[in-house]
């Protein structure tokens, strides 16, 4: 029988030598033989994502870029931290297998998890799904973050994966001084918002386990079914509060579809998809409704913060200094979001909050 033999270096453009990795993977059990194709998948920016196959054996590697980074970003140990908690409870996630910080096999810390064979669904009128089953994919992703802040968090081992309390002011003050730091002109809403919401941060303030970026195109969906297989890109997951965690979601009701991932302005009744109204229903009836009556505020708060992320995207655009080739029009989407969260942040001081 022919000896099997490792794949060369550097197979697939990935800038480390393959071989390592195969090794690594075959004395663990999880390839049959010591060789291996990479294939680098879309997403994953942040942090570089790649498929593993060996035969009819496939898993996922997701590294932490090369170089030197701030010590608190690229945190892929919290990702498989999580996932790892996350195992046996009612959030879906991919089975992670192994995590390792040995530069000496892809240069970079690294981990393995299972490759979910299923939809990830990145326009969210769902233009390839029935209309009568377009709910039901809507339904499911709301079971699923109801299900992800009800994880007792000190059961599943993660009572110290963040600070408890604090933490929309936390976030507002890192992400106005960013925003101070950066400058504001030809952004008022913004600077408006980084002034005024400080001052109006609710009382109520609960603490379970956040995802930080849940949305559609973050869930794998099963082939054919309305289930989600697993809950991926988890970099700023955190302790939490859950009606942040879930107003970020909630931002695509009112994101005009043109603008950016909305569906802001379509005619979701045609479309079979549910508004806000009755999605966040269906979160009240698994999760109760508490401080509903702070939503504008919370849909202010994340309009901020998008804008501000998107706002310093473009400013390192204008001084030629941003990797992504869409940098520039991406920095632009921080005036008109700001501008929606200025919207929200009216209604909710007109309201007397």
């Amino acid at each position: 029988m022919q000896a099997a033999q490792a794949a060369p270096p550097d197979a697939g453009g990935t800038g480390f030598d393959n071989a390592a990795l195969a090794a690594l993977l075959h004395r663990e059990g999880l390839i049959a033989q010591p060789r291996l194709t990479l294939e680098r998948l879309a997403g994953g920016q942040s942090n570089p994502t790649y498929r593993i196959a060996c035969g009819a054996q496939q898993y996922v590697l997701r590294t932490r870029p090369p170089g030197q980074l701030l010590s608190s970003a690229h945190a892929i140990d919290r990702e498989f931290r999580v996932m790892q908690a996350l195992r046996d409870s009612d959030v879906p996630v991919p089975r992670v297998h192994l995590y390792s910080e040995d530069l000496a096999v892809v240069g970079s810390a690294f981990y393995v998890m299972d490759f979910l064979q299923g939809r990830v669904i990145y326009d969210q009128s769902l233009p390839g799904v029935a209309r009568g089953r377009r709910a039901a994919h809507y339904r499911e992703m709301n079971r699923v973050i109801g299900a992800l802040h009800r994880v007792d968090y000190r059961a599943a081992g993660l009572q110290d994966y963040g600070r408890t309390g604090g933490y929309v002011a936390r976030q507002l003050a890192r992400w106005s001084a960013q925003c101070r730091d950066a400058g504001m002109d030809g952004n008022p809403a913004l600077a408006a918002l980084a002034e005024w919401l400080p001052h109006h941060v609710p009382d109520a303030d609960r603490t379970c386990l956040v995802h930080g970026d849940y949305r559609m195109d973050n869930l794998v969906f099963h082939p054919t079914e309305p289930r989600v297989l697993g809950v991926l890109d988890w970099e700023l997951s955190t302790l939490g509060d859950p009606l942040a965690d879930l107003a970020y979601h909630c931002m695509s009701w009112h994101i005009p579809a043109d603008l950016w991932r909305g569906i802001g302005g379509l005619d979701l009744q045609a479309l079979g998809i549910p508004n806000e109204q009755a999605y966040l229903r269906w979160y009240g009836e698994s999760n109760g409704t508490h401080a509903l009556e702070h939503w504008d505020f919370y849909l202010a708060y994340n309009f901020f913060r998008l804008a501000a992320i998107m706002h310093g995207i473009g400013q390192r655009a204008r001084q030629g200094n941003a990797a992504a080739a869409d940098a520039m029009e991406t920095g632009r989407k921080a005036v008109p979001l700001a501008e929606l969260g200025w919207q929200f942040a009216l209604r909710y001081g007109a309201a007397g909050r």
